[in-house]
């Protein structure tokens, strides 16, 4: 099925500049009790899917984005209200596949435990999104809840930023902002970095792509993201 994800190196922390901002949880208070979230199923039109694991993606969101566009939805109270406030978030850590398939709610996923969940939710800020994640992607992994958000949280917590409010109020290409986002990670190359955009152009998410052993690499061609050529703008959420 799929292949057990290896620990993370230390050295791989070590090469993170320290004094770039680290825009992931700006103000956040995980819930004491977080909600327990839905069962994520196969279904048509994502069925079950096994194929070997070729490499992964680790997404991220930019929340002020997300949150113009979904702040009203229910399962979006505690990532876009409630005194938390966002700057990246983890949407998760994908496995992809060898060509142009990608495996996906490989096995049944249990309900991703309550502690697990807490754990997770200043990364990810959805219990509904948490298990969506670990019923469609972690499940392909060979390793369990925990192991899984453990892995993809690392991950996370290593990056840093760019400033992204300077970077908002200036002409940006897509080109541009991988610049400054791989100046603050040394790590991650321009090439290791995807960036998609809504349809208006606003900044949506960033898929970094990642060998079998977790170190960022070039993207395949083909795999998604906006043109270089293309205009970025930032939502700062009224900042």
């Amino acid at each position: 099925m799929g292949t057990r994800i290896p620990a993370l190196a230390t050295a791989m922390l070590a090469v993170m500049t320290p004094a770039m901002a680290s825009a992931q949880a700006l103000v956040c208070r995980p819930p004491a009790r977080p909600d327990i979230p839905r069962p994520d199923l196969p279904s048509a039109s994502q069925p079950k899917r096994v194929v070997p694991i070729g490499s992964y993606t680790l997404a991220l969101t930019w929340n002020p984005g997300y949150c113009r566009a979904n702040g009203g939805d229910a399962d979006s109270r505690f990532q876009c209200g409630g005194g938390n406030r966002f700057g990246f978030t983890l949407h998760g850590l994908w496995p992809d596949g060898r060509g142009r398939e990608w495996p996906q709610y490989c096995t049944s996923a249990e309900i991703v435990p309550p502690q697990v969940i807490r754990e997770t939710m200043c990364s990810t800020p959805s219990a509904q999104l948490i298990q969506h994640e670990w019923a469609k992607h972690g499940t392909c992994m060979g390793v369990t809840p925990g192991e899984y958000f453990g892995t993809a949280r690392r991950l996370y917590s290593a990056l840093r930023y760019p400033d992204m409010s300077a970077l908002s109020r200036r002409p940006l290409t897509v080109a541009g902002f991988k610049r400054a986002f791989a100046s603050a990670n040394p790590a991650v190359k321009p090439g290791a970095i995807r960036v998609t955009l809504t349809r208006d152009g606003w900044l949506d998410e960033l898929w970094l792509c990642l060998d079998t052993r977790m170190r960022y690499e070039s993207c395949r061609a083909g795999s998604g993201g906006a043109p270089d050529r293309a205009r970025v703008k930032i939502w700062r959420g009224g900042r």
